[in-house]
């Protein structure tokens, strides 16, 4: 290697597959050149980071092996997005996945960037055995309250499945009215994936869907909050009152 430049070694790098990387490192940290010696440090970052995405992904399926450990053998993990904005609805979802599946990145919807949110949920949805959507509009929340109408969307969701799970994962919640041995985890949507991806579809799913009323409303600003309580959102229903979407149970300080 030494007798490459710097820009021919870089090219090389660029080409290799990551099990050559040990390899490689080896050889250019015996490079004298500081630039060189460089390229190896970035290689090393590289590998421990894949190393750490590979461990995070074992341990996100732990929660779904232990219930292939019981004797369960379709397991689904269900999400909602949409409980605390002042409008729009809340959306569910569920998603089962095939015994250890692996999907780079995934994590609860929260900690990931909008870009790779809509990534992730074509991948998703691509990935996954089955997976299903439930929307429980305002009226609804405002009929039901929120809590109900949450419950109401899980249940919408799991009757868009094929077939209904026999093991069902929720983030610290558990569904009333069902026949399906449930197991609630603290902060699931970051602990077993397939919550996170449930997380993700309902997430990308009422994004998309205040985007849409962003068009019919575009003063109130619901493509960047969402439906949210922002100090921009309260301005705009002072100004000019509230619209159909809006959640009355959630505006009776306002209204």
């Amino acid at each position: 290697m030494k007798e490459k430049s710097v820009k021919e070694i870089k090219e090389i790098v660029d080409s290799l597959s990551i099990d050559k990387y040990l390899e490689y490192i080896d050889i250019l940290k015996d490079d004298e050149r500081k630039s060189v010696q460089n390229i190896a440090i970035k290689m090393g970052k590289k590998l421990d980071n894949i190393r750490k995405e590979e461990e995070r992904l074992e341990l996100i399926n732990t929660y779904e092996n232990e219930g292939y450990t019981k004797g369960y053998l379709y397991i689904g993990g269900i999400d909602e997005a949409g409980r605390g904005p002042l409008a729009g609805p809340v959306v569910a979802s569920v998603v089962v996945f095939k015994p250890n599946t692996k999907i780079e990145g995934i994590n609860d919807s929260k900690k990931l960037s909008e870009a790779k949110r809509e990534e992730l949920f074509d991948i998703i949805k691509e990935e996954a055995l089955d997976y299903g959507i439930g929307i429980v509009n305002n009226e609804d929340i405002d009929k039901y309250n929120i809590l109900n109408a949450t419950y109401m969307a899980m249940k919408k969701a799991l009757n868009c499945l094929k077939n209904p799970p026999d093991y069902l994962l929720i983030d610290a919640a558990t569904i009333p009215g069902i026949d399906i041995c449930q197991k609630s985890i603290i902060k699931g949507d970051s602990k077993s994936i397939s919550i996170a991806a449930a997380s993700i579809l309902a997430k990308v799913t009422r994004d998309n869907i205040m985007y849409q009323y962003d068009e019919l409303f575009p003063e109130y600003g619901f493509k960047s909050h969402k439906g949210y309580g922002t100090k921009e959102h309260y301005e705009a229903i002072e100004k000019y009152g509230i619209t159909r979407i809006h959640r009355k149970s959630f505006l009776k300080n306002v209204l």
